[in-house]
C-alpha cells in the first residue's frame, strides 16, 4: 500500500509536553484516504525518506505539529528542550540568539569558529554549519522534528548526536492569509502576517513578516539598557512551482532575521573581589559597561529544494542553499563597570551546501542513495581586554576557519516478510579543515579591529596557517519485527563521526618544545593547536505500538553510546610573554559511556464524557541518561593525568521528564483546548568540572494554556502562562576562578570568596532561563 505525498498535516496524536509528540515520529502526516472510520488514528510519518506508518519506523524522533506548538504558546526552538527526552536546547552563555543544543550527552556549547556543533539544526532541510543566529523562533512553522542519536545514512550533514529539523508551511493551491498577534508580560509585542496565493495553475508565491519583540526581564544598572530584552524583524518569501499532482515541485524560498536586542549580561554571583560591589537582588540585572560594538545580528539565505517523480518507484530530489550570518557582540564577562575582562566580538559566516537524493520506492525494497557537499568559512575575532590588570592590556585574536566536506550515502530497507525487515546504511565522509589563526596582544587600549588604540606589544603569540583532513566510513543497521502491524520491536547499531580541527583561541608560543632557543616550530605548533576527530558507537532498541484501538501509543527505547576521542574546548586564565592571558585550551580528553531509556507516551483518558465530541489527554514523556567519562587526561604540572572520576558530562541532566494534561471539547461551532504542562530537570553541569556556584539544581517548570478555535480556524484566541512559579534557574555561565587541577573544587581566599585567576575582581558570572510570562495571542486566518 502506498501513501499520497499530497496530505494534510494534522494533530491525531494529542500534545505531549508542550507539542504534537509522535513517539518516534517525524512528519505527523496522515493519508487522506485513512481520515475516515476505524483508521482515524493512523500516524504517517517520513523519517526515511518515504511514507511510513508511526510504528515502522525503528528511529528515535519527537515530532511537534504547528497546531500543538501554536496550543502550547511555544516561542523559540528552545521551548521544546524542555519537554524533549534527554535533550537540551538553550541561548548560549551572553548572548540572544546563539544555540547551545545536546541529545543524549553529546553537543557543543562553544561558538567560536573551529568547534563543530554535535547535535545538527536544520532549516528545511539546510544543514546550519554554525549556531549563531540558530535560535530559531516560531513562525508559519509546519512542524520541529528531534531525532536522537547519530544522524548521516539518510540526509545532510553527518551528526553524532542527533539534529532538530525546523520545517515551514508549504503554501496553499487557494489564495491565503494570515495574521497573528501577542501581547503580554514585560511589554511582549509580537506580530506575524503570512499571505500567498496562486499565479496560474502551478506557481504560487507567498511571504511571512514578523516583528518579535518584548522588554527586558531586568537592567544594566551601568548602561541604563534593558536586560533580556528581544528586538528582532524577520521574514521569509517562497516560490513554488508544481506540486499538487506534478510530477515536479520546485520550492525557492528566501529568510532574513534582523536581530538588533541588547547584549545579554550576566549576573555575579560573588561580590567584587577589589571593589566589593555586592550580589544584586534581581539575577536579571548587570552591571556590565561594555557595550562596543553595539550588538547587531544578521542572517540570511537562500535555498532551492527540487523533488522529481522519475517513475512510480523512483524520486529524484536536489537541496541547494547559501547562507550568511554576522553577528557582532559585546560580552562582559566580570558582569561590572570597570574595562576588565571585556571581550567584543566578531563572529562572520558563510556557506554553500548541496545535496541530491535519488530514492527507490519498490514492494519489498526501499531506499536511497544520496551526495553531499558543503563550503563553510567562519571567522571569530574578537578582543580580551585586561585594562584594569595591566597597562590596559588586550589580547587580540582573529581565526578564520574554513571547512570543505564531501560525504556519499546511502540506506536501504528490504521487508522480508510482513513481520521482519532489515535496514542497512553507510555513509563515508571526507572533512578538509582549514584555519588562519592570528593573536596579538596589544598595551594601552584595544584592539584596532574594535576601535582601540592601542600599540602592539612583542610578536604574534600565535600566527598559524594550517590544514587538515579527515575521512570516515559510518555503517548503520537495524532490524524490526512486528508480532502484529500496530506492535514493532527494533534493534538498531549506528557510528557517528565529527571531524577534528584547529582551537582557535590556542596560544602558538606556549607550545611545547624541544628546540634549544624555546620557540616551537611550525609542526610543534600545529601538533599543540589541532585536536583529533569524535566518534561514536551507538546501539538502540526499542519498542513502538498503538494499544487500545488508538488510545494509547507508547515509545520506548533504550540506547548505550560508546563515545571516543571526546573533544573538550575552553579558555583558561594564562601567562603569555610573561603577562597574565586569556588562552584557548582544548584535548581530546578520553572516552565516555552514554547509557539510558527514553520513554514517551500518549493516552485518551476519556471522549464524549462531559460533552459530544470531547476528549481528556495525559502525554508524558521521561527521559534517563547515566552519563560518565570512563578517561579524561589532562595535563597536571606536566604530567598527563586521569581525572575522569572528577569530571561530569556537561549540559546532560540525568532525569528529563514532562506530563501534559488536556481536555478538548467543541463550545458552540468552534473548540477549545485547556492543558497544564509540567516539565522536570535534575542537576545540571554547566562544565566537565562540577562548579556549585553555576551548575543548576533539579527543577521544575508549570505552563498552562487556553485556547478557542473558531470553526475552519477563522480566527482564534489564546492565553499563555509560562514558568508560572516564576523559578529562577541557571542556563550558562563563566568561571574564572582559581581550583584544584585534579578535583576542580574551587579555593577559596582569607575572605572566604573565591580567588580570581584572570582580572582582580573575580569572575563567576550565570544567566538564567525566562522568569514567569503571561500572554495573549489573537489569530485569523483568511
Amino acid at each position: 500500500m502506498k501513501f499520497q505525498h499530497t496530505v494534510s498535516y494534522v494533530a491525531i496524536v494529542t500534545g505531549l509536553a508542550g507539542g504534537l509528540i509522535a513517539p518516534a515520529t517525524a512528519n505527523a502526516q496522515m493519508s487522506e484516504s485513512a481520515s475516515q472510520g476505524a483508521d482515524e488514528d493512523i500516524i504517517i510519518v517520513s523519517a526515511r525518506r518515504r511514507d511510513e506508518r508511526l510504528t515502522d519506523v525503528p528511529i528515535a524522533i519527537t515530532a511537534y505539529s504547528a497546531e500543538k506548538l501554536e496550543q502550547q504558546g511555544a516561542v523559540d526552538i528552545t521551548d521544546i528542550g524542555l519537554t524533549t527526552p534527554n535533550t537540551t536546547l538553550e541561548a548560549s552563555r551572553g548572548t540572544n540568539s546563539t544555540l547551545s543544543a545536546f541529545i543524549r550527552g553529546i553537543g557543543q556549547q562553544d561558538p567560536v569558529s573551529g568547534f563543530e556543533q554535535g547535535v545538527g539544526i536544520y532549516l528545511d532541510d539546510v544543514y546550519l554549519n554554525r549556531p549563531q543566529a540558530a535560535v530559531l523562533d516560531i513562525y508559519d512553522v509546519e512542524r520541529i522534528e528531534v531525532l536522537r542519536g547519530p544522524q548521516g545514512t539518510l540526509y545532510g550533514r553527518n551528526t553524532i548526536g542527533g539534529a532538530v529539523k525546523y520545517v515551514t508551511k508549504r503554501l496553499p493551491q487557494d489564495p491565503s492569509f494570515k495574521a497573528k498577534a501577542t501581547y503580554g508580560t514585560y511589554d511582549q509585542a509580537e506580530a506575524v502576517v503570512t499571505a500567498s496565493m496562486p499565479i496560474g495553475d502551478i506557481v504560487r508565491v507567498g511571504a511571512s513578516g514578523a516583528r518579535l519583540s518584548r522588554g527586558g526581564f531586568g537592567d544594566n544598572l551601568t548602561n541604563g539598557l534593558e536586560n533580556y530584552n528581544k528586538d528582532i524583524w524577520a521574514g521569509r518569501g517562497t516560490l513554488e512551482v508544481g506540486g499538487y499532482g506534478e510530477p515536479i515541485l520546485v520550492r525557492i524560498s528566501g529568510d532574513y532575521t534582523k536581530d538588533e536586542s541588547n547584549p545579554r549580561g550576566g549576573h555575579r554571583l560573588i561580590p567584587g573581589a577589589v571593589s566589593g560591589a555586592p550580589v544584586l537582588d534581581d539575577v536579571f540585572d548587570t552591571r556590565g559597561g561594555l557595550n562596543d560594538p553595539i550588538q547587531d545580528i544578521e542572517a540570511y539565505g537562500l535555498s532551492m529544494n527540487i523533488t522529481a517523480n522519475l517513475s512510480d518507484t523512483i524520486t529524484f530530489r536536489s537541496i541547494s542553499a547559501w547562507r550568511k550570518d554576522d553577528t557582532a557582540t559585546p560580552i562582559d564577562f566580570d558582569a561590572l563597570p570597570a574595562v576588565d575582562l571585556d571581550v567584543p566580538g566578531l563572529y562572520l559566516n558563510e556557506q554553500i551546501s548541496q545535496e541530491f537524493q535519488l530514492l527507490y520506492e519498490g514492494d519489498k525494497l526501499n531506499g536511497l542513495v544520496g551526495f553531499y557537499y558543503l563550503d563553510a568559512k567562519a571567522d571569530t575575532l574578537f578582543d580580551v581586554r585586561l585594562f584594569t590588570t595591566f597597562a590596559g592590556l588586550t589580547a587580540f585574536t582573529e581565526a578564520d576557519v574554513d571547512t570543505e566536506t564531501y560525504a556519499v550515502f546511502a540506506d536501504f530497507t528490504y521487508d522480508f516478510t510482513e513481520q521482519f525487515s532489515l535496514s542497512v546504511g553507510g555513509r563515508y565522509t571526507w572533512d578538509e579543515r582549514t584555519a588562519s589563526i592570528l593573536r596579538q596582544n596589544y598595551l594601552g587600549g584595544g584592539s584596532p579591529t574594535f576601535g582601540g588604540a592601542g600599540i602592539p606589544f612583542g610578536g604574534p603569540s600565535t600566527d598559524f596557517e594550517g590544514s587538515a583532513n579527515f575521512k570516515k566510513f559510518t555503517p548503520r543497521a537495524s532490524i524490526s519485527y512486528k508480532p502484529t502491524p500496530d506492535h514493532n520491536i527494533y534493534a538498531s547499531f549506528s557510528q557517528g563521526f565529527k571531524g577534528g580541527g584547529f582551537d582557535p583561541r590556542g596560544v602558538g608560543v606556549n607550545a611545547p618544545t624541544t628546540n634549544a632557543s624555546g620557540i616551537p616550530s611550525d609542526a610543534e605548533v600545529a601538533s599543540f593547536l589541532s585536536f583529533d576527530p569524535e566518534e561514536v558507537d551507538s546501539y538502540e532498541i526499542g519498542y513502538k505500538g498503538s494499544l487500545l484501538d488508538g488510545s494509547l501509543n507508547l515509545a520506548i527505547a533504550g540506547f548505550y553510546t560508546d563515545y571516543k576521542n571526546v573533544q573538550i574546548p575552553g579558555s583558561v586564565a594564562c601567562v603569555v610573554g610573561g603577562l597574565p592571558s586569556f588562552c584557548g585550551v582544548i584535548n581530546n580528553a578520553g572516552k565516555a559511556t552514554l547509557k539510558g531509556l527514553e520513554f514517551e507516551a500518549n493516552a485518551r483518558l476519556g471522549q464524549d464524557m462531559l460533552a459530544s465530541g470531547d476528549r481528556v489527554t495525559l502525554s508524558g514523556s521521561l527521559g534517563y541518561i547515566d552519563a560518565q567519562y570512563d578517561e579524561y587526561i589532562t595535563n597536571i604540572g606536566g604530567v598527563p593525568t586521569d581525572v575522569a572520576e572528577f569530571r561530569e558530562v556537561q549540559n546532560t541532566p540525568k532525569w528529563t521528564a514532562s506530563g501534559t494534561f488536556a481536555y478538548s471539547a467543541p463550545v458552540g461551532e468552534g473548540d477549545i483546548y485547556l492543558g497544564t504542562t509540567l516539565s522536570y530537570r535534575s542537576k545540571t553541569n554547566q562544565f566537565e568540572i562540577a562548579n556549585p556556584y553555576i551548575d543548576q539544581k533539579g527543577f521544575a517548570l508549570w505552563d498552562a494554556n487556553l485556547v478557542y478555535t473558531a470553526p475552519d480556524d477563522r480566527w482564534s484566541i489564546g492565553l499563555h502562562g509560562k514558568n508560572l512559579t516564576n523559578k529562577k534557574y541557571k542556563t550558562s555561565g563563566y568561571t574564572f576562578v582559581a581550583a584544584d587541577p585534579t578535583t576542580g573544587a574551587i579555593a577559596l581566599g582569607a575572605n572566604g570568596q573565591p580567588i580570581s585567576t584572570l582580572g582582580p575582581e573575580g569572575t563567576l558570572t550565570a544567566f538564567y532561563g525566562n522568569p514567569r510570562q503571561v500572554f495573549v495571542t489573537a489569530g485569523v486566518k483568511f
